[in-house]
């Protein structure tokens, strides 16, 4: 299979990355999608580089869309076994990344959206070298009874989410939230009371200040 690649932006300094931010988009999208919020996010974070992959797999949904694993059939054990199939493709995109940006897998941040937001948390959490974050925006916990015996790090965890959400229901943030508590992993959350499946202003807002916070904490590459 190919790699994975897509869009780009930034850093905003003009600089050498210092930071990279992986922008996961959701079911039947493509990288496109998410790349416009690297301008809003770079004035937080200037010297990171923003980069939306297309997710893997083909959605036979859309034309142009994509998915990191299939969701016709909702079974747990089958989205556990996309979601591990897409692991290691994401792991090489990191990989490959880091070694052009001259930077350790410690220095990249993973933000997902609704599918991109299960694969962010599902990835990031078993990750060998655990990302410095990873904000995940309606979306939820992905085979969280294996996390116990698979976490490779507790990486600061923001989960953002509307009360509204009709496509994947708060509760899935909000049992996420639980059990990442209760694993050690320090985590945040945003409720948005009439948002429905989408990110707001507030969302935008706890995103930029999430990421400005995880790239203070990082020591110099």
């Amino acid at each position: 299979m190919a790699e994975l690649d897509g869009p780009r932006w930034g850093p905003a300094s003009k600089g050498k990355p210092k930071q990279l931010v992986l922008l996961l988009h959701g079911v039947g999208a493509d990288g496109n999608d998410l790349v416009d919020l690297a301008p809003q996010w770079g004035r937080a974070v200037p010297d990171a580089l923003f980069i939306a992959p297309h997710a893997p797999f083909p959605y036979a949904g859309a034309p142009y869309g994509r998915q990191w694993f299939d969701l016709s059939d909702r079974i747990p054990a089958r989205m556990e076994a996309g979601v591990r199939a897409a692991a290691p493709l994401l792991d090489a995109l990191i990989a490959r990344e880091c070694a052009a940006a001259g930077l350790p897998e410690s220095h990249v941040m993973l933000m997902g959206f609704s599918q991109g937001a299960m694969t962010a948390l599902f990835c990031g959490l078993r990750r060998t070298a655990p990302p410095a974050a990873i904000l995940a925006f309606s979306g939820l916990l992905l085979a969280p009874e294996s996390l116990g015996a698979e976490l490779r790090g507790r990486p600061p965890v923001l989960l953002v989410h509307g009360e509204a959400d009709e496509v994947v229901p708060a509760a899935g943030s909000r049992a996420a939230e639980r059990a990442l508590r209760d694993g050690g992993v320090p985590v945040e959350s945003v409720f948005s009371p009439r948002l429905a499946h989408g990110i707001d202003d507030a969302g935008l807002s706890a995103g930029a200040l999430f990421l400005q916070r995880a790239a203070a904490g990082l020591p110099e590459a």
